[in-house]
């Protein structure tokens, strides 16, 4: 039996989203109904309205929801009505990549997350009657209520605070992840982050819970520059200042023992590259348009330097959210100082806060309070 439920529909490229009333599925095996408390809006969602998904619209985005489950589908084990989760990424649990503890490089992961449908490539939706593609990251979280798949949901204490949690599916767990699992910092070692927003910020957070000597912060914007010493940042520099990639290395004696690239550009992130040293590690966190291409010079390969691409920070958010919610109950992880919290009916207000760089973490209030 279906559930009408108000979503945000995105009916083309770069329109604004419509709230409206749609029909939900019942959930099938091994699926969630969750009713959305919060959805944070993330990068990914930006890149996917401007039809860098090259899907057909109409469709609901979202990837970062947080809420309340209120029924369960055949087969589901260890969730039931009224436990919190948070949302993250789809994986099968079952092929080759997963079975080796990385499930954001699942085989099913394009089909499950990113092609808009549930894997089979059926929608959960339905609008005016027709399908709407409404599986993004197999939540669509752009909605009061959603069907989740036991895979990409993660329990959390009932009476969590969901509004703020909900980023730690995507963005937060990505620039996190990148520093505590995929490069397993050090004390002592050297960061540099190029692009401070929320998955910057993240990845500079991380580092000092990791016990980083450096932490180097590049953006274009002083403000975001000032928040990230606030939150740990050692070294701060604008991303147009002259020079930038010798005074990097002149500081550092050489380079860092690894960099990031935060958004998406080649010219960042032959910066995050060259100012790698030998043996260090640059990564790829930025979305990049689907023909960019950066040149890369092979003698610096030869002396040990590596560049890698990474999804999710390399993290599986079955145990990596938990490790994050503890370190914010700690105040090791101050999330609540990039959030802002907007009403659902708002939501075009808060893409436009975030586009033009207003707003760090743009969070969509669907249902008001903790979890119950």
């Amino acid at each position: 039996m279906t559930l009408p439920v108000r979503a945000a529909v995105l009916r083309e490229v770069n329109a604004p989203f419509v709230l409206e009333e749609v029909e939900l599925d019942a959930p099938r095996q091994g699926e969630l109904r969750v009713r959305v408390h919060a959805s944070g809006i993330c990068h990914t969602d930006l890149s996917y309205r401007a039809g860098q998904g090259r899907f057909a619209f109409p469709a609901v985005l979202g990837h970062e929801g947080a809420g309340v489950v209120e029924s369960v589908g055949e087969g589901v084990a260890g969730f039931e009505p009224g436990d919190a989760v948070v949302l993250s990424y789809y994986s099968c649990r079952a092929c080759g990549t997963c079975a080796h503890g990385q499930p954001a490089y699942c085989e099913q992961g394009y089909a499950g997350n990113f092609s808009g449908a549930r894997p089979d490539g059926t929608y959960p939706m339905r609008w005016r009657g027709e399908p709407i593609r409404s599986g993004f990251f197999h939540q669509s979280s752009f909605a009061t209520h959603v069907l989740a798949h036991q895979h990409n949901a993660v329990k959390v204490a009932r009476g969590a605070p969901l509004e703020l949690l909900a980023p730690l599916g995507c963005g937060f767990q990505t620039g996190a992840g990148a520093v505590l699992e995929s490069f397993r910092l050090q004390p002592g070692q050297r960061l540099a982050v190029f692009g401070v927003g929320a998955v910057g910020l993240a990845a500079v957070m991380a580092a000092r819970v990791a016990g980083a000597a450096s932490i180097f912060a590049v953006d274009l914007d002083a403000r975001r520059l000032e928040l990230a010493r606030e939150l740990g940042a050692t070294d701060t520099f604008l991303a147009d200042e002259p020079e930038l990639t010798r005074t990097v290395l002149k500081k550092t004696r050489g380079g860092v023992d690894f960099a990031l690239e935060c958004v998406g550009s080649p010219k960042v992130l032959r910066q995050a590259f060259d100012v790698t040293r030998p043996l260090g590690t640059c990564g790829l966190l930025g979305l990049p348009g689907a023909d960019a291409q950066v040149s890369i010079p092979m003698t610096a390969l030869l002396f040990g330097k590596r560049l890698v691409g990474m999804l999710e920070g390399d993290a599986d958010p079955k145990r990596f959210i938990p490790r994050l919610v503890s370190l914010h109950a700690e105040g090791r992880f101050p999330i609540e100082k990039l959030s802002r919290s907007y009403d659902f009916e708002a939501i075009n207000d808060a893409v436009h806060d975030m586009e033009s760089r207003t707003a760090i973490k743009p969070v969509l209030r669907m249902h008001t309070g903790a979890a119950r």
